[in-house]
């Protein structure tokens, strides 16, 4: 950094306030009282300030500064942007352009995995109900509880078929280094629509459709309500990517 612009930036009492809060809050060896009286000379016009004299009347560690063949004035990295951000103003614009788009893609990473956790939630919830009704309406009371989990498994792969074209065995055979299972892997919109699958499937089975006929009914609703989801995903996907356009510009 050239001394004189150092020294220029160093005159002005927002600056000053600035290191002084920095060092307060990651230097414990900061002295307040050297520090209020070089804040209440600041805006006079016989002010001036170094970097040098910074550091040895406060004992700050923020702008460390070296001679010799190999030194120089460095600033920790919170205190170089505020520097950059008083030399250039379409730095400062970037700065904050850059912050709000990081911060958005934050929210929306939150708000996808917190929809994926209360969908998968949700499944298994509507998982309960879907299995109540195979014990009431299926299973008869003779069998064995081996017995009863093959049943189980055979009604859980209807709806794996129905949404996902193949069974849970298909697809560890299709995907033998993916962790987890198949609906482990799945989007929220398929996570969403297995949920209601569940709940219809249960309803078909106390109706006493054969499980042929549930599949097919089971696939048609999958598909339909598929299409619908995934239409209203992309409808907003283009909304947000339109906005962060715009802001950016």
């Amino acid at each position: 950094m050239p001394d004189d612009l150092i020294r220029n930036w160093l005159r002005n009492r927002n600056t000053v306030e600035f290191l002084g809060i920095w060092e307060r809050l990651h230097n414990p060896s900061f002295n307040p009282v050297e520090y209020d009286g070089i804040k209440m000379q600041t805006g006079l016009n016989s002010f001036s300030l170094s970097v040098k004299q910074w550091i040895e009347k406060t004992g700050a560690i923020g702008i460390p500064s070296k001679t010799g063949r190999y030194g120089g004035t460095y600033a920790h990295q919170d205190i170089a942007f505020e520097f950059a951000s008083w030399i250039s103003v379409e730095f400062k614009l970037y700065l904050i352009k850059e912050f709000q788009r990081l911060k958005e893609d934050e929210n929306r990473r939150l708000t996808e995995g917190e929809g994926w956790n209360l969908n998968r939630t949700l499944s298994k919830i509507n998982y309960r109900i879907h299995t109540d009704a195979i014990k009431s309406h299926i299973i008869p009371s003779t069998i064995t509880p081996k017995q009863a989990g093959v049943i189980y498994a055979s009604e859980a792969d209807v709806l794996n078929v129905a949404l996902f074209g193949q069974t849970a065995q298909q697809w560890r055979d299709a995907n033998p280094r993916l962790e987890g299972n198949l609906r482990d892997n799945a989007t929220i919109e398929q996570l969403l629509v297995m949920a209601n699958l569940e709940g219809i499937n249960a309803e078909l089975i106390c109706m006493g459709l054969s499980q042929s006929d549930r599949l097919k009914q089971l696939n048609q609703s999958a598909i339909a309500q598929l299409k619908t989801l995934t239409a209203a995903a992309q409808k907003l996907q283009n909304t947000v990517k339109s906005k962060a356009k715009a802001e950016l510009e």
